[in-house]
């Protein structure tokens, strides 16, 4: 895991004074960034562009993804998806299709590297 640049630092700071709606902060623009392997932990994502960025190997544990355009076209590793789809298998919702897409998604979601903390998704669970 690689430590921020001096550079990804102030534009995480600014972020986060940005979502505090301090006048100093900007809305970090990260699209095509290259943040393989940075250490991410705990950082807040929320309204940041990641579109195109490299997180492949990037540590996003306790951090906010984006969940509107500016996380599409995200590049991740296998690491990262296990997480992701960890996190949506996870989450209950009453349509037989989303539940299909769940089932489907239960080996690779058993795969996230916190598994055995936050549990295994079982076969027999409704997703």
């Amino acid at each position: 895991m690689r430590e921020l640049t001096d550079s990804e630092k102030r534009i995480l700071d600014d972020h986060e004074k940005w979502l505090r709606r301090d006048d100093s902060g900007v809305r970090a623009d990260l699209y095509g960034a290259d943040l393989y392997g940075a250490d991410l932990y705990g950082a807040n994502l929320r309204s940041a562009d990641l579109r195109s960025a490299n997180l492949r190997g990037a540590d996003l544990d306790y951090s906010c993804w984006p969940l509107w355009c500016g996380s599409l076209d995200a590049i991740i590793d296998k690491r990262i998806f296990a997480q992701l789809a960890y996190h949506l298998c996870r989450t209950v919702c009453d349509d037989p299709e989303v539940q299909e897409a769940q089932r489907s998604l239960r080996h690779i979601a058993n795969q996230f590297h916190r598994v055995d903390e936050c549990g295994r998704i079982g076969d027999g669970e409704d997703a």
